[in-house]
C-alpha cells in the first residue's frame, strides 16, 4: 500500500482530518500538526505550495498497525522477522514516483510546500526524506537525513558519522544521493533501522511488506516507485554551510552546526503528489524512529533471557527510555538483561524490566511497579560515564557521557507473589443495572 493508498483508507474510515482552508507552510501547518498529534491530518490547500501536504500521519502505534493490517502487539514480531530475513524488492522499469520530471534549470525549492515548524528553526525543513546512497564495494544505504533549505537549489543536510557519513568519506567526499519523500510505513520504519554497513535497508522494508524500485534519473541508485517525491542532487563535504538550529526529538533545540550541501540537480514527482511533512518531536517523529530499536533490543535480550515485548517509550523521548518484559527465570539475570538491552541501543539512556504480567505498553502500569516492586537501594543499576546519546541535553558535551541506569522492577523470586499482584474486582454486565 503505497502513502497516498493509506491515506485514501483513512479517509474511508473516517481517521483523516482534512483541513480545506488555506494554510502557510511557514509555521501554520505545523502548529496545526502540533495541536492533532497523534490524528493523520491533509492540508487541502497550502497557500505558497500547488501540492498538498499530510502530516501525523503514522503518528501513533494503532496507524501503524492499521497500515500492515496487524495488530498493535503483533508489530515488534513484524519488525523482527524483517530484520532478521530481508529480501530482494521487485524491480520496475517505470513508475507514479517519476510521472512528471523537473530538470535541474527550472528546480525551484521554494515551489514545494518545505515547512518552517518553529521560529526557532534555522530554515525551512524536510523531514520526512529517506536518502538512497550507492558506495561500489558495499552497495546501497537507506537512512533519514533532514534537510535546511538553503535557497532555491540547495539544502544543508545533517550528516550524523554512520553510513551515509562512512559512503561519502569512501567516494571523495562527495556522492548523487536521491531523497525520497511521502512513503509508506515499511519504507520508513526500514529507513530508520541501522544495520550492518552493506545490508540495504530497503531490503527490510520488502520483508515488511512488498516494495517496487525503480532507478533514479539522476544518480545511480534505485528509488521506491511510489514515492510522492524524489529530490535528486550531489551531496558534498567539500562545501559546507550552517544547519540549524532545530526542534529536535526531545523537543529541544539543536545546535548549529557546519554540515554538507546537496545540489538539487532534479526532482521527479507523482501527478498531483503529497508531501509528507514529519513533525519534528512529535509522536509521528518519535514512533518512526524509536519503533525499530525495539527489535534490536528485543534480539539482544532473547540472548540472556525469554523477553515477550519491548516498548521504547513516547515520555522517554521515543529514544532514550525502553520498558522490557520477560519471563524471568532467576533474580540474578536481571542485570544481564539491563546490559543486553544496553547493548540493542546504545543511546538508551534508562531501562525498565518488568515481569510478564506487566503490559510494557501501559506506562501506568510500570509506573504502579516503580511504587509496588522497586526498592532503590537492592534494585537499581548504574552505569556511569557511558556513552549516551547527542539528543540528550544533559549529558556532558562534547563527549555524550552519561550515568545510564536500569530498573528491576520485577517480582523477587523468594517472595510470595500473590504479595505483589493486585486484587481483581468481579467482571460484571453494567447493562442489567444501567438504565
Amino acid at each position: 500500500m503505497s502513502f497516498r493508498q493509506f491515506l485514501q483508507a483513512l479517509e474511508r474510515s473516517q481517521k483523516l482530518t482534512k483541513i480545506e482552508k488555506p494554510v502557510s507552510k511557514e509555521l501554520e501547518a505545523a502548529a496545526i500538526l502540533k495541536q492533532l498529534d497523534g490524528k493523520a491530518v491533509l492540508f487541502e490547500d497550502i497557500k505558497e505550495s500547488e501540492f498538498r501536504v499530510a502530516g501525523n500521519v503514522f503518528s501513533s502505534k494503532e496507524l501503524i498497525a492499521n497500515y500492515f493490517g496487524c495488530k498493535q502487539e503483533e508489530l515488534i514480531k513484524k519488525m523482527i522477522g524483517a530484520l532478521n530475513n530481508p529480501t530482494e524488492p521487485k524491480i520496475v522499469d517505470k513508475a507514479p514516483c517519476q510521472e512528471v520530471v523537473i530538470d535541474e534549470k527550472d528546480v525551484d525549492l521554494d515551489k514545494l510546500p518545505i515547512l518552517k515548524h518553529t521560529n526557532i528553526d534555522g530554515g525551512n525543513y524536510i523531514t520526512s526524506g529517506v536518502f538512497i546512497a550507492r558506495d561500489a564495494e558495499y552497495g546501497l544505504n537507506a537512512s533519514f537525513h533532514r534537510c535546511m533549505q538553503l535557497d532555491k537549489k540547495r539544502f544543508s543536510v545533517r550528516v550524523c558519522e554512520r553510513n551515509l557519513y562512512e559512503f561519502l568519506k569512501r567516494n571523495g567526499n562527495e556522492l548523487k544521493v536521491a531523497v525520497c519523500i511521502g512513503n509508506p510505513a515499511n519504507v520508513l520504519l526500514a529507513g530508520a533501522t541501522s544495520p550492518a554497513i552493506g545490508q540495504f535497508e530497503l531490503e527490510i522494508a520488502n520483508s515488511l511488506q512488498d516494495l517496487s524500485l525503480v532507478k533514479a534519473k539522476y544518480a545511480d541508485v534505485l528509488v521506491p516507485a511510489e514515492s510522492e517525491f524524489i529530490i535528486e542532487g550531489i551531496l558534498t563535504m567539500n562545501e559546507l554551510e550552517d544547519e540549524g538550529p532545530f526542534l529536535d526529538l526531545t523537543g529541544t533545540r539543536d545546535i548549529i552546526r557546519k554540515q554538507p550541501v546537496l545540489k538539487v540537480k532534479k526532482i521527479t514527482h507523482r501527478k498531483q503528489a503529497i508531501w509528507h511533512a514529519l513533525l519534528p518531536g512529535g509522536n509521528e517523529h518519535g514512533l518512526l524512529m524509536g519503533m525499530p530499536r525495539e527489535p534490536t533490543i528485543f534480539n539482544e535480550v532473547s540472548k540472556v533471557a525469554k523477553c515477550i515485548n519491548v516498548n521504547i517509550t513516547q515520555g522517554g523521548c521515543s529514544w532514550l527510555h525502553a520498558v522490557v518484559q520477560i519471563e524471568k527465570e532467576s533474580d540474578e539475570q536481571i542485570k544481564k538483561v539491563i546490559e543486553a538491552a544496553f547493548k540493542g541501543h546504545s543511546s538508551l539512556k534508562h531501562v525498565f524490566v518488568v515481569d510478564k504480567d506487566i503490559n510494557p505498553n501501559d506506562m501506568h502500569a510500570v509506573e504502579w511497579c516503580l511504587a509496588t516492586r522497586f526498592q532503590a537501594d537492592k534494585d537499581i543499576y548504574l552505569y556511569p560515564k557511558e556513552k549516551g546519546s547527542s539528543l540528550d541535553p544533559s549529558a556532558e558535551q562534547p563527549s555524550r557521557k552519561t550515568c545510564k541506569v536500569g530498573f528491576d522492577l520485577t517480582v523477587p523470586l523468594s517472595r510470595d507473589r500473590k504479595d505483589f499482584e493486585k486484587v481483581q474486582y468481579e467482571k460484571i454486565n453494567l447493562k442489567k443495572f444501567l438504565s
